[in-house]
């Protein structure tokens, strides 16, 4: 089951993951919301991180200990 987040407004946002490269060539993991369930999404909340919602009402993972992200 993808782990779903439900905002202020009430619109449904599903966490997802994806591999990329970097130019230097190391391999860098993205974690993402989207409103429809796409390939990647996760199952829950990785490790050491929490959703947190913006201003916008845009839900994004911050590292856990971190002040809050500016909108």
């Amino acid at each position: 089951m993808a782990y779903s987040f439900t905002n202020s407004k009430g619109v449904t946002y599903y966490l997802h993951t994806k591999k990329s490269m970097t130019s230097t060539g190391k391999e860098r993991t993205l974690f993402f919301f989207s409103k429809e369930q796409k390939e990647g999404t996760l199952d829950e909340v990785p490790g050491g991180y929490e959703v947190v919602e913006m201003k916008t009402g845009l839900p994004v993972l911050k590292k856990v200990g971190e002040k809050e992200p500016a909108s």
